[in-house]
């Protein structure tokens, strides 16, 4: 079935991730704690919040978010970064430090992206592109992201 299947897939990018950043903490190549990790990653999905920003999407209080964010900054792999257009404000961004870290799943991901594009047609490949935009943009709409966020992953990764 379509459910077992997409579960599947999903399931294997998670375990994927899972044992490289278990490897990496063998090494002690690591320092982000899970829940550290789900905030650095939401902050970069999210693209450029604030602190306030990160602190609704997430449901927790806004000092809850700030003792988050502290730790991540102190850590190296956020900064916050005053916003041009209101100085008082300002924007959580991933550093170089944290881009290193999620590459570990963006090069699996890219892999499998290759080996789609080797088996199957372009007109597949086409449609499969086609089906997962409209999962992101209509089927999905308890979690929006901004689309510069989007942008924002794409200049990264060509870093």
């Amino acid at each position: 079935m379509l459910r077992d299947a997409f579960f599947t897939v999903y399931t294997k990018f998670k375990l994927h991730f899972y044992k490289e950043i278990f490897q990496r903490f063998q090494s002690r190549e690591a320092s982000l704690t899970t829940v550290e990790t789900f905030c650095v990653e939401t902050i970069m999905a999210l693209g450029r919040p604030t602190v306030n920003e990160f602190a609704g999407f997430m449901c927790i209080s806004s000092p809850n978010a700030a003792y988050k964010v502290n730790s991540l900054i102190r850590k190296g792999y956020i900064r916050k970064v005053q916003s041009q257009v209101d100085r008082r404000e300002f924007h959580l961004e991933v550093t170089k430090k944290y881009i290193d870290y999620y590459n570990i799943s963006k090069a699996y991901m890219e892999e499998v992206m290759e080996r789609i594009t080797a088996r199957f047609s372009p007109e597949d490949c086409a449609r499969l592109e086609e089906m997962l935009r409209v999962i992101s943009r209509e089927l999905m709409p308890e979690i929006q992201i901004p689309e510069t966020a989007e942008t924002e992953k794409a200049a990264i990764a060509a870093e």
